[in-house]
């Protein structure tokens, strides 16, 4: 017989999309000691369940990838539609990649859909403009 009461702990059901992005030797070229890390500053209006995202901007240590991404007034638009949850994004630096992520979700709520695939997909653009070396 099953017990009725569930135990609080154990595995959880949250899970998290990652994006990466391939960046072979970024560390051996000249942005050498420059981590990539960038997440979004969100200014929003109202409370709890009725609160929504206002304006978008980007927050990190200077590098050319955040100053690509606070100038690209149509990406921080197209934030600025999600949801307060969504619209939460990070990137950041691990090893020879640039990983793009949200928030843990629980596995109800889990899923890309075709606007936050657009904008992963154009942030990713921005990784791959701002940490590659110039095509000669």
């Amino acid at each position: 017989m099953q017990d009725p009461n569930v135990a609080p702990w154990g595995a959880l059901d949250r899970y998290q999309a990652h994006f990466l992005v391939s960046i072979p030797n970024y560390n051996e070229r000249a942005h050498k000691g420059a981590d990539v890390f960038a997440r979004t500053r969100l200014e929003t209006r109202g409370h709890f369940a009725a609160k929504r995202v206002e304006s978008v901007s980007w927050e990190g240590p200077s590098h050319p990838l955040l100053v690509r991404l606070n100038q690209d007034a149509e990406l921080n638009g197209m934030i600025a539609r999600q949801s307060v949850w969504d619209a939460a994004i990070f990137v950041e630096q691990t090893g020879e990649n640039i990983r793009i992520h949200g928030r843990w979700r629980d596995g109800a709520a889990f899923g890309i859909g075709r606007d936050m695939f657009e904008i992963y997909d154009r942030i990713a653009g921005h990784v791959r403009e701002s940490c590659l070396p110039p095509v000669q």
